[in-house]
């Protein structure tokens, strides 16, 4: 049988209160204490939360799970209009004045997410990118390839849908 030590810290015990207000941390009195006897602790989070995936894997690509569109020298493709959470990635190309732009709209108000833009006609931009996004409900993700060039002005996008609009996570399949 271990030992038992009490620790008195406010700090400690103002944590546990914001933490664990049903575990007695909303002031009922309990102390918080420490034991030198070892209790193995087992981490059940992924299986609560409906996963048994591990992170890494849960955000892998598959055939069916993850959709690619190229966009180009056109105006304001719908890339995304149902609802959850996420991840676009890709490169684009501009030249000869050239611009990229991925926006969030619901029909009336408009936000740019990124923009890529060259200003000149004689330069050109390569750019990569990677993030996520969420949309709920009435909102589509957009975007739009400006300005006609030789060589062409395009985004090349993959998205893929990592959690649904509870949050809830999407495995691939």
């Amino acid at each position: 049988m271990g030992q038992e030590y009490f620790i008195n810290s406010q700090q400690l015990q103002n944590k546990v209160a914001d933490l664990l207000p049903s575990q007695g941390g909303a002031g009922s009195g309990f102390d918080l204490s420490a034991s030198t006897q070892i209790i193995p602790v087992i981490n059940l989070t992924e299986s609560a939360e409906g996963s048994n995936l591990r992170q890494d894997l849960q955000n892998s690509l598959s055939l069916s799970s993850i959709t690619h569109t190229r966009v180009a020298n056109s105006t304001d493709e719908v890339l995304i209009n149902n609802t959850g959470y996420y991840r676009v990635f890709g490169n684009t190309l501009a030249q000869n004045n050239g611009e990229q732009v991925f926006k969030l709209t619901d029909g009336v108000t408009t936000k740019v997410v990124q923009q890529f833009l060259v200003s000149s006609l004689s330069s050109q931009s390569q750019n990569n990118f990677d993030f996520i996004v969420f949309l709920p409900a009435g909102v589509s993700f957009t975007g739009t390839s400006t300005a006609t060039a030789v060589g062409g002005n395009y985004i090349s996008v993959t998205t893929r849908q990592i959690a649904d609009i509870t949050g809830e996570l999407v495995n691939p399949n």
